[in-house]
Parts: structure tokens; sequence; C-alpha cells
């Protein structure tokens, strides 16, 4: 796929950037952060190849999407909204959610704020989660990861974008690695590296392997984020009290094919964090890809296709 011609669709309220290849049942691949479609380069022509339309879209902040200053109207449910509407103005009923890091949210909430756009639901590194306690995320990660974790940095505007877009090309050349710290040496680090500060963005610490991109696939992150900074990405984190409060009393029960893909060595997402899907995804396949860590499909992209195109293949007739 080319990465550099766009096309763009009115959904919303704002003009949605995607890319798109091949035909047949439509499969959404949804980036994280600090990322883009691009994330997905090893994915869609193995994907469309197999008999499916992907759909890859720069979701709402990120890349040729608007980038609206509210940071309130970047909470889930519209994030939802936002794709729900792309798929209308394409002209399809139902898609194949598949999500990687913050990407996966809107994917596994598609099933609760708009089920009947979902055919099935896929993840790469981020558990479904559901907002039942009392407590919202930044509370829960207050406790978990201490007061310092980089989700609680994030929330002051022009905090995160001063450390990300300070250096953009050490931003990118720190973060897109592969697996360094195993979850063993995670877990025995001191309290300051458990925390997962907002240094380790940019290498400090430094708890990531070998570079998983070359010179050419940097520089692409590099000239992106350059033209966008990194605000739009950060407002996700900044709505997180208003998807809690939006998902309370969803029915949170997603009874339809779903996929979970980990990674071994990845400590954004704490041990047992995939514990107890199965309760609210009963159709839920689950794999840990071994020696990976966070950026999991551009990592370990064979390994990935290996399990996505199956997957899709004994559940969505091409």
């Amino acid at each position: 796929m080319d990465f550099t011609t766009p096309k763009k669709a009115a959904s919303n309220g704002i003009t949605i950037e995607y890319f798109e290849q091949g035909e047949g049942p439509a499969v959404l691949l949804l980036h994280g952060f600090p990322e883009h479609p691009f994330s997905w380069r090893y994915q869609v022509d193995a994907i469309a190849a197999a008999g499916y339309r992907v759909i890859v879209p720069c979701q709402r902040g990120y890349g040729g999407t608007d980038a609206p200053a509210d940071a309130q109207t970047y909470s889930i449910k519209n994030l939802v909204a936002d794709i729900s509407g792309l798929l209308d103005a394409l002209g399809i009923l139902q898609a194949v959610w598949i999500g990687h890091d913050w990407g996966s949210v809107p994917a596994w909430y598609s099933g609760v704020f708009a089920p009947s756009r979902v055919l099935g639901i896929g993840s790469l590194c981020t558990p479904y989660f559901t907002w039942e306690a009392p407590k919202d995320m930044l509370q829960i990660f207050d406790e978990v990861r201490g007061p310092n974790h980089y989700m609680r940095t994030f929330q002051e505007p022009g905090v995160g974008e001063a450390i990300l877009g300070k250096d953009i090309q050490h931003t990118f050349q720190a973060m897109l690695r592969g697996h360094g710290y195993t979850m063993e040496q995670f877990e025995a680090a001191p309290q300051d590296i458990r925390a997962v500060p907002a240094g380790v963005f940019i290498g400090s610490p430094q708890l990531f392997g070998e570079p998983i991109v070359n010179e050419q696939e940097l520089q692409f992150y590099v000239d992106i984020y350059q033209r966008t900074g990194f605000t739009g990405g950060l407002n996700w984190y900044r709505a997180l009290r208003k998807d809690y409060e939006e998902a309370q009393g969803s029915n949170y029960t997603i009874d339809k094919p779903a996929l979970m893909i980990s990674a071994e060595a990845d400590w954004f997402m704490a041990r047992g964090s995939t514990d107890g899907m199965q309760s609210r995804l009963p159709q839920l396949e689950m794999h840990v890809i071994a020696d990976a860590a966070h950026w999991l499909q551009q990592e370990k992209p064979d390994e990935v296709n290996a399990i996505l195109v199956p997957w899709l293949k004994r559940h969505f007739s091409a």
C-alpha cells in the first residue's frame, strides 16, 4: 500500500484521511499512539491478498484527519462514531474492527457503542477492559503505577507535547524498537522504572531493544509528526474521564468473534491484564507472541499475520 496517497471522507463532523486496498468483507485496522496507518504496512497486503477490503484510517487527531481543539471530543464513544461514519461514507454496513495500542479501545468498544456495525473484533497488545469499577483508568493506573506514569503526565496540555516534540527524530529513534526488558526484568526494576514514566517514549529510561524501522521508515514518521505535532494523539489521554462517564451502564458483553494477540515482553501492560476477558467475550481466541514488545505488528509481522489472516478466514468468508 502507498501511504503517501490517502483518500478522504466526511464523518461525524470531521474529515477523515484513510487508505484502502482489496475487495471483500471490510477489515478496519486502527493505529495507536503515537503512530499512523503506516504502522500496519506489513499487514495490509497479506489481508487484502486473502480476500478482504482493508481500510486503514488516520484516527481523529492524527495525520491528515482533522484534529479538533476540544480534547473532550476524543472520547472513545465519539471515536467509534468517527469510524462508523467512515463506514457510512464508504457504503459499508459491517466490518471487522482490529486495533493496536490505543486503536484497540475503539475497536473493542465498537461492540459496546455500535454493535450493529461489527462482524468481529481483534486487538494487538491492548486488552479489553470495562469501566464497571468506581474508578476511571487514571485512578487505577495511579494505584498500579504510582503518580508518575505517562498517562498522568500527559493530562496537562503542553507537557507531553514538549517531551515528545523537542526532538521528533530522537523520539521515534528511541521508541520504535523491539523487545528489550523482559517482563521479569521490568517487574524486578526500581519503582521509577515500573511507573512507566513519559520518558520511556524518548528512551529515558531505555527499556526497548534494537530498532525495528529502517532509516526510510523512521523518516516517514518524523515527516508526519513534524507537520502535525502530538496534541491530537495526546488528547485521547485527556478524554479518559469522559470515557468512563460515557460508558457507565453499558452492556460490556460482546458475543462476536474476538481475537487477542499479546506480546510476551510488553511491559506497558501489567501481567495478567488479559485475565478474565473471556467472561465478556464468549468467542475470544487468545495468543501470545514470544520475544516481542509493544510495537508488535512492526517487530513481528510474520508472526502476527500467521495468526490474524487464518482467524479472519475461519470466521469471515472472503
